[in-house]
């Protein structure tokens, strides 16, 4: 989060009642200057961010207010919002059923598992998806689909015996089309970089089946090559959304911060982890506070609510008031937290938690406690708090 660190140094002044100078505010942009820069964001919209964030911060009516250091938070945080997209960009369903999304990328970006993952997005949503197996160049891509279809439960189409593309993909949308599919997710080839060659197999592919969205599969990790793979994918074939993968990761954010404003093509989804239900919808307001160590409630509500059972939560209540909780109830709450996903990235949805504490908590929180450890401290049981040392023992 390198904006987040550097603008600290921005409002710890304004938090403790001083008012902010332009030496203040230069002192700290020079910080986010240089943490975008090693982010790998792109220059110029490193350059345009850090002279928005410049202008409205020495205005007046900032530097002259009771809490300068928060209005410099205010206009970061509006400054982010822009940059990242602006406002939620969900997926088009068109006029003909089923709508169409057609998946293209890369290898390495997690295609085929991004394509199983908005399947089972769409499925939770209520709706009926079914998966084209259309990489017919990559070993075993075919299987693959397959394997996470079963997994998801949801429809897989192939034809392994083909060498057509255009045809197996257009044939898979009929055959979603006779199952009455709400949508039909085309997984295509991709290569290595981009050629001539991808690049006029994935036109056929769109001229066969017209696809009401196109979203690009990049992997967050790759910083500006991204930027580039998206920028020649929307040139030749044109692009309606993006799914950035692997910003679970140790991605330095530089594609999130600059994709969407240099080739104009939104970001609509990105994925948290390698699990199937490891896809948010992307949301650039809670990325934004996220980033400044604001926290996100609303996501941590969200991923409560889809890993919590109400009646269950309001079991531990009863057993809690009544003193009747034990280390078995202990265990199941962890292990129901635990679904959320890592805990470093629960704890950066709170307020006032900062990301590098939340690595060091998942640091030692992270192992699953082994039948040894629960048969030695249920001897200690005593219907409360678990013993010092319990779970967190260092590995």
């Amino acid at each position: 989060d390198p904006v987040g660190k550097a603008e600290r140094c921005v409002w710890s002044p304004g938090e403790q009642g001083g008012r902010l100078t332009e030496r203040d505010v230069d002192a700290a942009l020079r910080e986010v200057r240089m943490a975008l820069l090693e982010a790998d964001v792109n220059f110029r919209v490193a350059r345009e961010f850090i002279a928005r964030i410049r202008e409205e911060s020495l205005k007046s009516d900032v530097l002259q207010s009771l809490s300068p250091g928060q209005q410099v938070v205010k206009v970061t945080n509006d400054a982010l919002v822009d940059i990242l997209g602006g406002k939620v960009h969900r997926l088009e369903a068109g006029p003909r059923r089923p709508s169409v999304i057609l998946m293209v990328g890369l290898n390495g970006a997690g295609k085929t598992t991004a394509s199983a993952k908005l399947a089972h997005y769409l499925k939770q949503d209520g709706q009926t998806p079914v998966m084209v197996a259309a990489d017919l160049q990559r070993p075993a891509a075919i299987q693959q689909l397959e394997a996470l279809g079963n997994q998801i439960d949801v429809a897989v189409y192939q034809d392994a015996k083909s060498a057509n593309t255009p045809k197996v993909a257009r044939d898979g949308v009929k055959r979603a089309a006779e199952l009455n599919a709400a949508w039909a997710i085309v997984d295509t080839a991709g290569r290595f970089q981009v050629d001539g060659e991808l690049m006029s197999e994935l036109e056929a592919v769109k001229e066969a089946v017209s696809p009401d969205e196109t979203l690009l599969v990049v992997d967050a990790m790759t910083g500006q090559e991204a930027v580039e793979a998206a920028n020649q994918f929307h040139d030749r074939i044109g692009l309606t959304g993006l799914i950035m993968t692997k910003m679970d990761g140790d991605a330095r954010g530089g594609a999130a911060l600059s994709i969407t404003s240099v080739t104009g093509v939104p970001i609509k989804f990105i994925g948290t982890g390698e699990r199937t239900d490891a896809l948010e919808m992307f949301y650039p307001d809670r990325l934004a506070s996220r980033i400044l160590g604001m926290g996100d409630m609303l996501t941590l509500i969200d991923k409560a609510q889809a890993n919590f059972d109400q009646d269950e939560a309001a079991e531990m209540e009863r057993k809690i008031r009544q003193q009747t909780f034990d280390l078995e109830d202990f265990l199941g709450q962890l292990q129901q937290l635990k679904q959320m996903g890592p805990i470093s990235q629960v704890l950066e949805m709170v307020p006032g938690l900062l990301r590098d504490e939340g690595q060091s908590v998942h640091g030692r929180a992270g192992r699953q406690p082994s039948s040894q450890d629960r048969g030695d401290y249920t001897l200690h049981d005593s219907g409360g708090a678990p013993p010092p040392g319990y779970y967190w023992r260092e590995p």
